[in-house]
């Protein structure tokens, strides 16, 4: 498995966008994703940071119920 990179906020919007999610609103330093999966609708929220902390990273990877493997698939 590899470990979760420290990447600017723009290069994880993206590859979430690549992976079906839509950017719903920004709010400050705050951008908010979401995605339906089956009945549920997921929700996540990116800092606009350059870099994002590994550990923020991990923490929404986590929540968008993604491995660090398809992630860096997607970046």
């Amino acid at each position: 498995m590899n470990k979760v990179p420290s990447l600017p906020y723009t290069q994880i919007v993206k590859a979430f966008q690549r992976d079906g999610w839509t950017v719903v609103r920004q709010k400050g330093s705050h951008i908010r994703l979401q995605k339906r999966i089956d009945d549920e609708l997921l929700k996540i929220t990116i800092p606009a940071h350059r870099p994002v902390k590994r550990s923020t990273l991990a923490h929404i990877l986590k929540q968008a119920r993604m491995d660090v493997d398809r992630f860096l698939q997607l970046v």
